[in-house]
C-alpha cells in the first residue's frame, strides 16, 4: 500500500483545531487526513476517527460515507475491532476478515460488504473518554508492518491536540428521537448484511427478506433486525423465498 511517508505533525493538527470552530468538522479532519496519506495505487482506505465519552459513543469521523456505514455496522454489534482498540487500548490488526473469527458474525458482515482488512489503533486522551483511529482496506493484507507503524505513529501524533479538543469542545448533544434514529439504522444495517451473508444475495434482495417477515408478523423492521443482530442469523420461515 502507498502512503506519504510524512505523519503529520501535532503543529499540523493545531492549526486544523484553531481554523475549525466545529469539533465535528475537526474530527473530519482528522479522518480525512489520515485516509489521503494512507490510500494510493488504486487501493483506497477508509478512514474514522471514533471518541467515547462518559460510557457512551457520542461522536466520530469519518473520510467517506462507506466508512461511516462500517463503524455504525460495529456498533449495532457491540463488538468489533474499533471498540477493541478503543477500550482496551492497544491495535488490532485484522489481517484477513473472512477469516478471522475474534468478532464473528461482525466481521463476516463487513466481508460481505466488500471490506477484507482492518486496522484500529487506539488515541490516547484522558480518563473519562477515549478514542480509536480505525482504518479499512478491500483488500486482504492490506496494513503491513510499515503502515502499522505509521498508524501508530500518526495515532500518537493525534493525541496531544485531541484531549485538547476534548477539553475545548463540549460533547455533542442529540434529541433523543435523532439517537434513536441512528441506533435503528445501525441496527437495520448489520442486519442486512447478515442476511445478504447468510442468503448469498443481493442487499435489495435482503431488505426485501426482512420487508417480507416485518409484514407477516405485522411487526415493525427495526424489531426483526434487532432479533438477527442478537441471534447472529436470519431465518426466512417458511414460504420464504432467497436474497
Amino acid at each position: 500500500m502507498a502512503h506519504n511517508d510524512a505523519v503529520t505533525t501535532a503543529d499540523e493538527y493545531q492549526d486544523l483545531l484553531l481554523n475549525t470552530p466545529e469539533f465535528s468538522k475537526f474530527l473530519l479532519g482528522l479522518a480525512t487526513i489520515s485516509a489521503s496519506q494512507l490510500g494510493g495505487d488504486g487501493a483506497p482506505v477508509e478512514c474514522t476517527v471514533t471518541v467515547e465519552r462518559d460510557g457512551a459513543l457520542s461522536t466520530f469521523a469519518y473520510s467517506s460515507e462507506e466508512g461511516r456505514r462500517l463503524d455504525e455496522t460495529q456498533y449495532a454489534f457491540g463488538t468489533g475491532p474499533c471498540l477493541t482498540a478503543l477500550r482496551e487500548q492497544h491495535t488490532v490488526l485484522i489481517e484477513d476478515l473472512q477469516l478471522d473469527q475474534r468478532w464473528a458474525p461482525y466481521t463476516y458482515a463487513v466481508a460481505k460488504l466488500g471490506v477484507r482488512s482492518a486496522l484500529a489503533v487506539p488515541i490516547h486522551t484522558d480518563p473519562l473518554s477515549q478514542a480509536a483511529l480505525n482504518c479499512y482496506a478491500h483488500t486482504v493484507h492490506a496494513f503491513g508492518p510499515d503502515t502499522v507503524k505509521l498508524v501508530e505513529d500518526q495515532a500518537a501524533s493525534m493525541s496531544r491536540i485531541l484531549r485538547l479538543a476534548l477539553r475545548l469542545h463540549a460533547p455533542e448533544v442529540f434529541p433523543e428521537d435523532l439517537r434513536a434514529a441512528l441506533k435503528s439504522r445501525a441496527v437495520v444495517d448489520a442486519a442486512v448484511a447478515l442476511v445478504m451473508l447468510q442468503a448469498r444475495g443481493s442487499r435489495d434482495g435482503a431488505l426485501e427478506l426482512l420487508q417480507a417477515a416485518a409484514k407477516s408478523g405485522n411487526r415493525r423492521i427495526q424489531e426483526i433486525a434487532q432479533e438477527i443482530v442478537a441471534r447472529g442469523s436470519f431465518s426466512a420461515g417458511p414460504g420464504k423465498g432467497e436474497a
